[in-house]
């Protein structure tokens, strides 16, 4: 149940903020940040690809630290906003994840 209701998050979430925060253009928003899930391409650097009791943040390369503190920076240009907030939504709820496996 826990990973689909990840999967669920990841796109709720966007919607929320895209209705929240640009609700003039709230679907070019969402769609944009949806898009940000093509950052789990790292994933194919995995052994195996897909693995329901791994935390993805710190192991793949585009989930690092230094990553995210670059998706952070992306919040402060207007032209890279929705594309840093598509990546650092993805990653709040990628760690989510990985305190839901701590705790069961």
């Amino acid at each position: 149940m826990r990973p689909l209701i990840h999967i669920l998050l990841h796109f709720l979430v966007p919607g929320i903020i895209a209705w929240g925060m640009y609700r003039q253009r709230w679907q070019h928003a969402w769609v944009i940040m949806v898009l940000t899930m093509l950052v789990d391409v790292d994933h194919l650097l995995a052994t195996p690809i897909y693995d329901p009791h791994r935390c993805g943040i710190g192991f793949h390369p585009l989930h690092t630290w230094w990553a995210i503190a670059v998706y952070c920076g992306m919040l402060a240009l207007p032209m890279t906003r929705l594309i840093g907030a598509g990546l650092v939504i993805h990653m709040v709820l990628d760690a989510s994840d990985c305190v839901w496996m701590a705790l069961t």
